[in-house]
């Protein structure tokens, strides 16, 4: 029997990736390394989702559930940017 997970995926990456992408414009002086550490936190701070298929999880959610998704990426994003913000600083010095 042969198997094949690779549809299998955290739902969140996608989104935390894009979102990564979009945001990155305001922190000009962020790395590329510094960009995906942002990532890292943010995904880590998250529950882990694993789907096959994103729509799948969109059409049984709620609309209080997909607004509590929006509104806890936005709170982790905003912690992630910060944290590696607070880290990159202290190695300046």
């Amino acid at each position: 029997m042969v198997f094949n997970f690779e549809q299998v995926h955290n739902y969140y990456e996608r989104l935390i990736f894009e979102d990564v992408a979009r945001r990155a414009t305001k922190y000009p002086d962020f790395t590329m390394d510094m960009l995906a550490d942002v990532a890292c936190v943010a995904l880590n701070r998250l529950p882990a989702r694993y789907v096959r298929h994103d729509v799948d999880m969109m059409f049984y959610l709620t609309e209080q559930e997909r607004h509590a998704i929006e509104l806890s990426m936005d709170e982790v994003l905003k912690f992630a940017f910060d944290f590696v913000q607070e880290r990159a600083n202290k190695s300046v010095f």
